[in-house]
């Protein structure tokens, strides 16, 4: 993944939640996705999770099947200690997405701005091969990333624009047969400073019983529930 645990580290410490370009108090469209897709009792993975307020949505919603998987522990730490006694009511994953072995099958996945970042087609390939082991056969993901006219760079790293069309192209390229693409939509996100974001947000089915296996690259990951 473009970016190591220490710049994540440093990018979460350096500014308050609310000041960080991708704050959201409600993150509306994920929540409306994600209640769409999978149900209160179904299990939902949350890639790029960090501070994300998406947690504490569903939470409240009782959804109780939850994981967050951040590269910054830093970031999972803060809405650890953010969400308090809830916390112990999620699944906690430091891991790099790219690197990770998925160990169980998930009924959702969520990615709001961890796609972008993949510049490499190597490491998008890597994280595709770990979203297809993810999701049980059916399941769904929701990959949103910088739309074609979105920014050229976040954080202090590059980033690649996908159209929706180009993103579907991309999946059935890397992981042939494993998924359909099931909608897409524009997203136009304003920033605390008042900046317009363009995104395009996807979502995919993955493959039914009889779809190819795709192991993603065996590392070390740390989980607390």
């Amino acid at each position: 993944m473009t970016g190591g645990p220490e710049h994540w580290d440093r990018v979460f410490g350096a500014r308050q939640e609310a000041d960080l370009t991708w704050f959201e108090a409600e993150p509306e469209v994920s929540l409306r996705l994600v209640t769409a897709h999978a149900g209160p009792g179904e299990p939902v993975l949350d890639v790029g999770g960090g501070v994300s307020r998406l947690v504490d949505a569903l939470l409240a919603r009782g959804y109780r099947d939850l994981s967050v998987l951040d590269i910054s522990a830093a970031a999972l730490a803060a809405t650890r200690d953010r969400l308090g006694n809830l916390a112990r009511d999620v699944r906690w994953i430091e891991a790099d997405v790219t690197r990770w072995r998925p160990h169980r099958a998930w009924a959702l996945w969520h990615d709001r701005a961890v796609f972008h970042f993949l510049t490499e087609r190597s490491a998008r390939a890597a994280y595709l091969a770990a979203m297809a082991d993810a999701l049980r056969p059916e399941g769904h993901a929701i990959v949103a990333t910088f739309a074609e006219d979105g920014p050229e760079s976040c954080s202090g790293l590059p980033v690649a624009r996908w159209s929706p069309e180009a993103l579907a192209d991309e999946v059935a390229a890397l992981v042939p047969g494993g998924f359909e693409t099931v909608g897409a939509e524009r997203h136009e996100h304003v920033t605390p400073k008042g900046n317009v974001q363009r995104f395009q947000v996807s979502v995919f089915r993955r493959a039914g019983p009889g779809a190819t296996p795709h192991s993603s690259t065996v590392a070390s990951s740390r989980e607390r529930s």
